[in-house]
């Protein structure tokens, strides 16, 4: 599946649960002063302790899911609004004591671990040291007030391990971005791949059909017989193409030397120019051997169309292809380079550390369409 740019990374069902169990786990840390606010004998203070610790849970495991769902996204948490968040905890924390007295530091736990989740380092690692001093501290100024070792421990726990959940989240949303850019690419390889091979099979084929088409017509009044053979031509060029686009986007084409240059011989005298082609093809790795066809096919293409040449000569040899002409070529050196034709050559050779040169020849007019392999692939 291809998202766009900006889209949110999709999560499946399981993980969204486990991500509110995640921050819904560490709740349990609240049962002492829950309990302690259950058995207030004042009621205002139960209400204040029971009403302020369900804000103060429904509040971290909101602010869990907020900044879980921004890493998942792979967005950057805003330091301002996790600071905000990260008071009102802590206020809540304070509105409980009517209610839980000094069990109240209990909520020290979640405003920690809150901390490391949300918070860049130096600012987690002050928030988790703060949250460790104020439980000591408060048994020494508030009398009443024993010593927590045990949220101590706690706040030290519940940072520890949040800061393996946090990086845990941190890399599930990068490897989730890393599969989805992979099928992305894949699936736009692939689509470059088709309109390349739709491009080189059809360009070639509709410029012959359109050729002799032409042909048939002028001679259709001169001669009927010769204008016959030519649409029959054509019909069978036409079936040829479509046979080529099945094959093509069924990805089993295979372009060969020999059959590019039957079929180049056939647009040239269509088109009415003198064909030079080798009588024979060299035994050729397949991989060569196609890369060569390909060439022979996308520069006979490029003479028909574009040269008004007279005459079109192709050499092979084991260390590369050359199509030449004596017309006039294009206007511009690459040739149709905006509409994939020497772009998808191109590509093709890059595979073989093959190179592609296109221009006019040294000797005479016309243009010279090459494919070389360096010494070290031969």
């Amino acid at each position: 599946m291809d998202l766009p740019a900006g889209q949110p990374l999709p999560v499946n069902r399981r993980w969204r649960i486990t991500g509110w169990l995640l921050a819904a786990v560490w709740l349990f840390f609240l049962n002492i002063p829950l309990s302690t606010a259950l058995h207030q004998p004042q009621p205002w203070r139960r209400i204040v302790g029971v009403v302020t610790l369900i804000a103060f849970g429904v509040g971290y495991v909101l602010l869990f899911e907020w900044a879980r769902g921004l890493r998942q996204q792979l967005r950057p948490i805003p330091v301002r609004r996790a600071r905000a968040a990260l008071l009102l905890l802590v206020a809540l924390g304070l509105a409980s004591i009517p209610g839980t007295e000094g069990d109240w530091l209990a909520t020290l736990v979640f405003v920690a671990a809150a901390g490391v989740f949300l918070l860049p380092v130096r600012e987690a690692l002050l928030t988790v040291a703060l949250c460790a001093v104020v439980p000591p501290l408060a048994a020494v100024l508030v009398p009443g007030w024993e010593a927590e070792d045990t949220v101590v421990f706690a706040v030290l726990l519940a940072s520890f391990a949040m800061f393996g959940v946090s990086r845990l989240a941190q890399r599930n949303s990068e490897l989730q971005a890393a599969q989805q850019e992979i099928r992305r690419l894949a699936v736009a390889e692939e689509r470059a791949r088709a309109a390349r091979d739709l491009h080189d099979i059809l360009g070639h084929s509709l410029t012959v059909v359109a050729i002799k088409a032409e042909l048939a017509g002028r001679l259709i009044e001169v001669d009927r017989a010769r204008a016959a053979t030519e649409i029959a031509e054509v019909e069978a060029l036409a079936r040829a193409a479509l046979a080529d686009v099945r094959q093509t986007v069924g990805a089993y084409r295979e372009v060969t030397l020999a059959g590019e240059l039957a079929g180049a011989r056939t647009a040239l005298v269509a088109a009415g120019i003198a064909a030079d082609l080798p009588a024979e093809v060299p035994d050729l790795p397949p991989e060569r051997d196609q890369l060569f066809g390909w060439a022979v096919r996308e520069g006979v293409t490029n003479v028909v169309r574009h040269s008004g040449a007279q005459r079109c000569t192709i050499r092979v040899d084991p260390d590369g292809v050359e199509i030449g002409d004596d017309g006039r070529g294009p206007s511009t050196p690459d040739v149709d380079a905006a509409g994939h034709g020497l772009v998808g050559l191109r590509e093709r050779a890059r595979r073989l550390d093959a190179t592609v040169s296109v221009g006019r020849r040294t000797e005479g007019p016309g243009f010279l369409l090459r494919v070389h392999l360096p010494a070290a692939t031969r």
